[in-house]
């Protein structure tokens, strides 16, 4: 993280227009994928940082096994990058709400109220609530519900802090849709933003104007994000695919076929 957040501060400041600049204070998030990554090596530098901000272009966001999403598993299974969005009805205003998140943690997977991590047999407490017959040795792989999520919510809608911090939280319902308690050991966290102009605050100026939206306004929004954070979780599942990494260490890709059985079985895939 402190070489990216280096490299990030060299990037801005060699912005056209930025000579003047004097502080920057980047933001850098990250999970801890050391199971599939070797983290102590610290690969990422500025080369590596650079090179993605080049990259970076507008449409389809890439989900699954990809960059930073790599490394990480999810619910015992790959777990990787994930997006979704919604808009709400234009009565409500016609706003948008993205959110993108890198799943590394655990649970018990539930996909549209379908037990789908109990039928897998891959899931948080396997061991103590079905444990091996005597002289039985259980060597099936199972969820220790380590790890974390990167939430990031986006939206046009104009936000002030107030309500960025209240959306925010109910990003954290999605979550728990998709069969994550929030273990003791799991730092999940939310960013979210506005990208609505009329919102930002300036440095310049002794008094300050800026639109925001009106608490009698946020509960669509609220419901937006509920959705499109778990469904983000499940495309980050769906999506990824099996990676072998440090020392040998294997994540198996969600099955899908055997999922979307259980899925059907369970009146989860109602119309599909």
């Amino acid at each position: 993280m402190p070489r990216v957040a280096d490299a990030l501060l060299d990037w801005m400041l060699a912005l056209p227009g930025n000579e003047q600049v004097r502080s920057v204070n980047p933001i850098v998030a990250e999970t801890n994928d050391g199971y599939l990554s070797d983290i102590r090596g610290r690969h990422v530098g500025q080369a590596e940082v650079f090179q993605a901000l080049r990259s970076a272009q507008s449409g389809p966001v890439e989900e699954g096994s990809v960059g930073a999403g790599t490394g990480t598993t999810a619910f015992g299974f790959k777990g990787g990058i994930g997006t979704a969005s919604r808009v709400v009805p234009r009565s409500a205003g016609g706003y948008t709400v993205g959110v993108l998140v890198q799943t590394n943690f655990g649970g018990v997977l539930t996909i549209n109220g379908a037990p789908v991590g109990r039928e897998l047999g891959q899931y948080y407490l396997k061991e103590q609530l079905e444990p091996p017959q005597r002289g039985q040795r259980d060597t099936r792989a199972t969820d220790r519900a380590d790890g974390s999520i990167i939430i990031v919510v986006a939206t046009d809608a104009p936000l002030d802090s107030r309500n960025l911090d209240r959306l925010a939280a109910r990003a954290m319902l999605g979550l728990a849709r998709t069969g994550s308690p929030s273990t003791n050991g799991s730092g999940d966290y939310v960013i979210a933003f506005s990208t609505a102009a009329g919102s930002r605050i300036r440095s310049s100026g002794t008094i300050q104007q800026t639109a925001t939206l009106g608490n009698e306004m946020m509960s669509p929004l609220f419901l937006a994000v509920v959705e499109a954070t778990e469904e983000a979780i499940y495309n980050s599942l769906f999506r990824a695919t099996t990676v072998t990494g440090v020392d040998g260490h294997r994540s198996e890709a969600l099955p899908i076929e055997r999922t979307l059985e259980i899925l059907k079985r369970n009146g989860a895939l109602q119309g599909k």
